[in-house]
């Protein structure tokens, strides 16, 4: 029987890779990947490799359920199976979901971090999640909790400078209505980075307020980002050293 490489390929940028990465996907026998996975990280695996799209998205989605079942089917027939997971596996990236069934199945595996978009989306863009005197602290949440989960905890941003929400596109009204409820400030700035660390990243800034009442366009994947550490991005993102174009509104 092979093994199970559950891999974080970082947040787009194949430059993000860890070397432990570079190398396992390199030595892949097979790779499992999702849809935030680009096509530089792939083109690394060897020509002979076999390579199987798994990803969630709208007319092409894979089961969690399926996805757990063909690796371990996969481990019986390659020495080396690659899961290859945009950001890090384990965060939002049900990595550990999938390491627990092949623990319960008997099958080695090892589980590789990769960058968080959490935290490298942000970064790449110019946007940092905490400054002296600006913010001590940050949190982040997911804007879409999945069937059968215990919610959102919202309260958490009464207690945090800056809030990363993730997969929050299309509840972002609902998720600006909410956080003002909660009592944070219609001026405090707000940020979306879509398709973060790629060649198609965008950045779309406005207020809680503005999103709270007429948000802006965004599409998928896209990283929202609440704070004063917003205001911060106008500052950096000329002296950033990758091109993106930018939009602010109100």
């Amino acid at each position: 029987m092979g093994k199970v490489y559950i891999v974080g390929a970082g947040p787009g940028d194949v430059e993000l890779l860890t070397l432990k990465a570079v190398r396992i996907i390199r030595e892949a026998d097979v790779i499992l990947y999702d849809r935030l996975v680009s096509e530089d990280i792939l083109q690394l695996a060897r020509p002979d490799c076999e390579i199987i799209y798994v990803g969630k998205e709208e007319g092409k989605h894979t089961p969690q359920d399926s996805i757990n079942r063909m690796l371990v089917e996969l481990s019986k027939v390659y020495r080396r199976v690659v899961r290859l997971k945009g950001g890090d596996p384990f965060v939002f990236g049900r990595g550990a979901e999938e390491a627990l069934y092949l623990a319960q199945n008997g099958v080695e595996f090892e589980v590789v971090p990769g960058v968080s978009s959490v935290t490298g989306v942000p970064t790449y863009v110019g946007i940092p999640l905490t400054m002296r005197g600006v913010s001590s602290s940050f949190g982040v949440v997911t804007g879409h909790e999945g069937e059968g989960c215990y919610g959102v905890r919202w309260e958490l941003s009464r207690y945090v400078d800056t809030l990363v929400v993730v997969m929050g596109v299309g509840k972002r009204q609902e998720i600006g209505r909410k956080l003002l409820e909660l009592g944070r400030d219609a001026e405090e700035p707000v940020a979306f980075v879509e398709r973060g660390c790629t060649s198609k990243q965008r950045v779309v800034v406005t207020s809680l307020g503005r999103l709270a009442s007429d948000p802006p366009p965004v599409e998928p994947p896209a990283l929202l980002v609440v704070g004063k550490v917003v205001e911060l991005y106008k500052k950096l993102k000329d002296t950033q050293q990758h091109p993106e174009d930018a939009l602010r509104l109100g």
